[in-house]
C-alpha cells in the first residue's frame, strides 16, 4: 500500500472479510441445532498445481474456523474426465455436502465446463453452473460467484443504497465481469460493461461512480481514467517483473493505484482489498445453501 494514502481512503477487506467469518461462524450453531449438523463443504483438487493447492488448504482452514465440516478431495493430474465427474457426482448426492467447489483451473485435457456443469446447482458455492448464471441473469436466488459478490459487498458497506449510480466494470470473465455487471444491476446501478476492446476507455470510466477492474492487466486503468470521487475497486492481482535487486516482483492490481488514489473517494489496495472477500464469501454461500437445502430461511444478514 501506498504511504502517501489517506487510510480514510482505502477499502480494507481484510478487515471486512474477518467482520464477515465472525459472523458466519457465529451464526454456525443455529443451524446445527436445528439440523443436528454443520454445514458442509467440499472442495475437489486435480492435479498439484503448487497455486491451487495453497488455496485449497487456506480454504480448508478457514472452513473448519468458521466451525463448519471441510471435505478435501484430491485427485491425480491423470484423472479422466469420468473420474473427475463421478466424484462431482457423488458429493451432489452426500447430504452431509452442502457446497462444493472445483478448484481451477483443472489439467489441459479436462474440459472445465463440462465438469462445472455436472456440480448440483443448488450446492454450486463457487456460482459458475450455467443454471447458476442463468438464475443471476433473471433475478432468481441462487449462488453468486464469491469475488463479484464480495465487491458488492464492500461497495455496500461504502455507500450504502447503490440504485442510481453509474457503474463500469471493465473486465468481461465469466468468473468476475460478467456476474459484477449482473449484480450491479440487481442493485439499481447504470451499468457498463467494458473491456480491453471497448473504444474510448477512458471516456468511459470517467462517468462512472464506481470502477470494478478486473480485466487482468497490471495498471491499465490511470488515475487520470478516474472521475473525481469515484469509488474503485481493483479486482485484478498481477506480477511486475522484478526490479534490480529484487528477488521477485512485486504485486499490483489493474489500477495505476497511487494515481487513482489521489482522486478517487476510496479505492481498494492490493493485496488487501478483494481478494480477502473471496474465501469470506465461499463460506457466505456454503451457509446459505446449506439453510436452503435444509428448507430453512436464508440467515439474517448475508
Amino acid at each position: 500500500m501506498t504511504a502517501s494514502v489517506p487510510a480514510a481512503k482505502v477499502i480494507d477487506g481484510k478487515a471486512f472479510a474477518a467482520g464477515l467469518r465472525a459472523r458466519i461462524a457465529d451464526a454456525v450453531p443455529a443451524f446445527s441445532a436445528a439440523t443436528g449438523r454443520a454445514p458442509g463443504l467440499a472442495v475437489v483438487l486435480v492435479g498439484d498445481d503448487p497455486a491451487s493447492a495453497v488455496y485449497v488448504g487456506s480454504k480448508g482452514k478457514a472452513t473448519v474456523a468458521a466451525g463448519m465440516e471441510s471435505f478435501e478431495h484430491r485427485l491425480p493430474a491423470t484423472a479422466t474426465q469420468d473420474e473427475v465427474e463421478a466424484l462431482l457426482a457423488k458429493l451432489n448426492a452426500d447430504e452431509a455436502v452442502d457446497g462444493i467447489l472445483l478448484q481451477l483451473p483443472l489439467p489441459g485435457h479436462l474440459d472445465e465446463q463440462a465438469a462445472v456443469a455436472t456440480i448440483d446447482p443448488d450446492k454450486d458455492v463457487d456460482g459458475l453452473t450455467p443454471v447458476s448464471a442463468g438464475r443471476l441473469a433473471l433475478g432468481i436466488a441462487g449462488m453468486v460467484p464469491c469475488t463479484p459478490y464480495g465487491c458488492l459487498l464492500l461497495l455496500q458497506d461504502r455507500l450504502g443504497d447503490l440504485s442510481g449510480k453509474d457503474a463500469i466494470v471493465v473486465g468481461r470473465s465469466i468468473l468476475v465481469g460478467k456476474p459484477m455487471g449482473q449484480l450491479l444491476l440487481g442493485a439499481n446501478c447504470t451499468v457498463t460493461m467494458a473491456h480491453s476492446r471497448t473504444k474510448d476507455l477512458p471516456g468511459l470510466v470517467r462517468r462512472a461512480d464506481i470502477v470494478v477492474a478486473a480485466v487482468g492487466r497490471a495498471e491499465m486503468v490511470k488515475g487520470d481514467w478516474i472521475k473525481p470521487g469515484a469509488i474503485v475497486i481493483d479486482v485484478g492481482i498481477n506480477r511486475l517483473p522484478p526490479a534490480e535487486g529484487e528477488a521477485k516482483g512485486r504485486l499490483v492490481g489493474d489500477v495505476a493505484y497511487a494515481e487513482a488514489a489521489d482522486v478517487a473517494d476510496a479505492i481498494t489496495p492490493v493485496p488487501g482489498g478483494v481478494g480477502p472477500m473471496t474465501i469470506a464469501c465461499l463460506l457466505r454461500n456454503t451457509l446459505v445453501a446449506a439453510h436452503r437445502r435444509a428448507g430453512l430461511a436464508d440467515p439474517e444478514g448475508f
